[in-house]
């Protein structure tokens, strides 16, 4: 292809949005020389901080994640929407870093956030020991500057009643030879009257710093507020043409809850915003698929401020001025014939070893030994990956055996600890091996014994979950004959991050900042050893 027919195919493209589908908030985007990576939160799940990678901004493909190992987090008890929340990616001098806030609570305005810095050679590793920093508020990044410096920023937490708890922006100098912070934090920006400030980074521009701030709370609310200053340290004016981003006011637009966004300019000049947002299944309705990564387009003139067109997020983006570079498809289908899980799975509150979720034991399987139940938080056995369309479908094989009602396997559809619904293989108190449904509606469990089907003549049993917009259903199969749908139509919206969060006397009692998720469950409630085996999964959206 010549040269002059590449440039036309590239200028005809465009970035449809969202880039990442299904849960992936809270993004940092980076480029290094070609290569663009984004970063997001994973919360409660393994492994912490999913990778992204593009070399044109349109075409991305998922490289796993880089907190693989207790040795850089451990989320053994981790509370639900608690974890890893908003990583900070950045490069200097031949090093990846990566800042991450670890939150253990939400309520009462204790957070109590860890954060974490961990560097690399590489962006696949290997990645160092965490380097503990302070725990004064999350969404931590860093900012290297051109004299050298790097500098931490964070949120700056306020637990005193009747203070704002978002109590501003604080700055604090990183000693990279060191890896420690020295000096003093210091508070270099209060926000607007939007609230709730958070998700700082600056960026340095034609003698400028350019703060970029998240505003007004994850939901709704939200949006990109942009303020600058000659000074890195302040004081810090706002845009007075208003946020840089937001959905507020437009019930009528497709992306919503836009904000919490990092820049990012192309090789040739050109920028562009990463940020969140979400699709309701109604205007300003439950966001079953969580929270996504969108981009959008940026016009800065020289000593100007950045804008984006009408200040709203665009479900079509112009791509930039680089040659188009797609990637081959995701097989639909995983036979489980590599020795680690792939990029697309993930799994809950501790990290996929041997141990639990083996894959050499039995060739081409996956053996996923019994962890606790439901509502355990330090060892479940949950494989899952996420929730990418309004419809979609996980298909997979199974070979059970359980003893008894302590022990089930099969395959769900779950969003946290007390929102889920569950289709699994048990054996009941007749002796008999039986196929269930149960479901958890905000911590009410609910069983649906009228679709109870005996499978005791079955080796294995094929199963399938199916997520058909706010409908959710389960189907089986015991011959090659073909499926058989359980007559059961469950509500999917309860897999949202509106659904789960709950306000009890103003406080949190529980949030949501996930999303949906596709998965194969084992319970072994009496600690009895049970497994079970899975052929393959297959993952379709429709």
């Amino acid at each position: 292809m010549s040269t002059d027919i590449a440039d036309m195919a590239t200028a005809a493209r465009s970035i449809s949005n969202p880039i990442l589908s299904g849960f992936h908030p809270d993004p940092s985007i980076l480029r290094v020389d070609d290569d663009y990576y984004l970063a997001t939160s994973t919360f409660e799940w393994y492994p912490g901080v999913r990778l992204h990678h593009s070399r044109d901004l349109v075409n991305w493909r998922p490289i796993g994640g880089i907190i693989n190992e207790r040795r850089l987090l451990d989320l053994r008890g981790c509370g639900d929407s608690n974890g890893v929340w908003a990583p900070d990616l950045s490069y200097v001098d031949g090093t990846f870093y990566l800042v991450y806030s670890d939150v253990a609570s939400f309520a009462s305005g204790y957070w109590d956030p860890q954060n974490y810095l961990i560097t690399a050679p590489d962006i696949t590793g290997p990645w160092s020991d965490p380097v503990r920093l302070h725990a004064h508020g999350f969404d931590a990044s860093l900012f290297h500057d051109d004299d050298g410096a790097t500098w931490l920023l964070a949120m700056s937490a306020d637990w005193r009643p009747g203070n704002n708890r978002f109590g501003g922006i604080e700055i604090q100098r990183y000693d990279r030879a060191r890896r420690t912070l020295v000096g003093k934090a210091q508070i270099i920006f209060q926000g607007t009257d939007a609230g709730l400030t958070e998700g700082p980074r600056i960026y340095r521009r034609d003698g400028w710093y350019y703060l970029v701030t998240a505003e007004g709370g994850t939901s709704w609310e939200h949006q990109v507020t942009i303020a600058r200053s000659r000074n890195l340290h302040g004081p810090y004016q706002v845009d007075p043409s208003g946020p840089l981003l937001t959905s507020v006011g437009r019930p009528e637009l497709r992306l919503q809850k836009a904000g919490h966004a990092s820049l990012v300019q192309t090789q040739k000049g050109q920028w562009y915003l990463a940020h969140l947002v979400a699709r309701p299944y109604t205007p300003l309705g439950n966001c079953v698929l969580g929270r996504e990564t969108a981009i959008q387009a940026v016009q800065w003139p020289a000593d100007g401020w950045p804008s984006i067109a009408g200040g709203v997020p665009a479900d079509e983006v112009p791509a930039p001025d680089l040659p188009a570079h797609p990637w081959p498809d995701e097989p639909e289908t995983d036979h489980f014939d590599d020795p680690e899980l792939g990029a697309a799975w993930s799994s809950l509150r501790r990290p996929a070893t041997p141990d639990w979720a083996n894959l050499q034991q039995r060739p081409s399987h996956l053996r996923i030994y019994g962890g606790q139940s439901p509502v355990g938080k330090q060892t479940p056995s949950l494989i899952a990956r996420r929730v990418g369309a309004t419809g979609c479908t996980l298909e997979t094989e199974l070979e059970f055996d359980p003893e008894d009602h302590r022990q089930l396997a099969g395959v769900t559809g779950y969003y946290n600890t007390a929102n889920w619904h569950y289709a699994y293989v048990t054996r009941a108190d007749d002796g008999r091996k039986v196929l269930e449904v149960l479901s958890s509606n905000s911590g009410h469990r609910h069983g649906h014994p009228e679709v109870t089907v005996d499978v005791s003549h079955a080796k294995r049993i094929r199963l399938r979950v199916t997520f058909d917009g706010p409908v959710l259903r389960f189907a089986y199969a015991t011959t090659p004959d073909g499926w058989q749908e359980l007559p059961l139509n469950l509500d999917a919206t309860i897999l949202s991050d509106e659904h789960a969060a709950r306000v009890v006397d103003g406080e949190p009692a529980a949030w949501g900042f996930t999303g949906a998720f596709l998965g194969l469950w084992v319970q072994d409630l009496g600690a009895d050893g049970a497994y079970a085996d899975f052929d393959y999964a297959t993952y379709l959206e429709h």
